[in-house]
């Protein structure tokens, strides 16, 4: 529809922080970094790597981080699982998987399959209406209170309605899901809460005045870091990542799948919802597809194609 659009004579501003997508559309290029320009040009004379090093600010070696990685126990076993959005749509419908201790699980899919839907109802966010779950050898349901309880943590893929206290400072947001540590029993000190969050701030490059600037008042993908900071400082063991890189530039999503590539080493069992399949193949170890709330099988993720994910999804 672009390319037609282009055609009738129509001029087109496309912002996007995946390469790929500019080198298939863009004639000429602009990059932005702290609201100011620092190269701009012909897209045929300049590589990808080049525009990399422009939006970071530093040489950076593109790709995806995926080291060598030994699956564990299982640690989450859903059967034919199905559930409900709360708005009288019945997702998931039929989700079956097993994720285990060391491994990165991708779930791939269209807009509106119930990828989302799927890590809510695991959560607790949604109800389970059929079908079995089991998490660390406990059967069942669970509110959202438990399962933080059980080390599951959640990156929620809306950031400003439920991944985030927007009113509240950093300093909140990122201890709010584990208080213990940050002061006697039953109290927390902002002394302990500043110097553990300053620590994520720097560990993650987030741009802020202080601790305790409220988190509404950042961009979007500082928004998204202090929700990942969060999960760092839970320290879960089960990191349910529903798009964890969405509107994060280029420098900061490395960091991200750096940390993902830890998490699983360290051996973290991650479940991660993205709307990118280049993503997906790069950082997951196995990946399955939904479409209209039902869960494929599995693939190695070296062993399929984003052709192939797309036509799953499509059916």
């Amino acid at each position: 529809m672009i390319r037609e659009l282009k055609a009738t004579g129509i001029a087109i501003l496309y912002i996007s922080h995946f390469l790929e997508e500019v080198e298939a559309i863009a004639d000429r290029f602009s990059v932005l970094r702290d609201g100011k320009t620092v190269g701009s040009g012909a897209l045929s004379g300049v590589s990808r790597q080049q525009l990399i090093e422009l939006m970071a600010g530093r040489e950076l070696l593109p790709g995806h981080v995926r080291s060598p990685r030994t699956p564990g126990e299982v640690v989450v076993e859903l059967d034919d699982l199905s559930g409900a959005d709360g708005r009288g749509t019945a997702r998931p419908t039929a989700a079956s998987l097993r994720l285990h201790r060391g491994e990165v699980l991708g779930i791939a899919g269209l807009l509106g399959s119930g990828r989302s839907e799927l890590l809510r109802a695991i959560f607790g966010l949604a109800p389970i209406t059929a079908g079995r779950i089991r998490i660390k050898g406990q059967e069942g349901p669970r509110c959202p209170r438990a399962r933080l309880a059980q080390g599951v943590g959640l990156l929620s893929e809306d950031r400003k309605e439920e991944g985030l206290a927007q009113k509240l400072s950093l300093a909140d947001n990122v201890t709010l899901s584990r208080a213990s540590g940050l002061g006697p029993p039953g109290l927390t000190l902002p002394s302990r809460m500043t110097r553990v969050t300053e620590s994520l701030i720097a560990r993650l490059g987030i741009r802020c005045r202080s601790a305790w600037q409220r988190a509404g008042e950042l961009s979007g993908g500082n928004q998204q870091k202090v929700a990942l900071a969060r999960l760092l400082h839970q320290d879960a063991d089960i990191v349910l990542l529903d798009e964890p890189t969405r509107g994060v530039d280029v420098h900061s999503r490395t960091q991200i799948y750096q940390i993902i590539d830890e998490w699983a080493k360290g051996g973290r069992a991650i479940l991660m919802v993205s709307n990118h399949q280049p993503e997906l193949i790069g950082v997951c170890d196995r990946i399955q597809v939904m479409r209209r709330g039902v869960l494929g099988p599995s693939h190695h993720a070296r062993e399929v194609t984003e052709h192939e994910l797309l036509s799953e999804a499509i059916g």
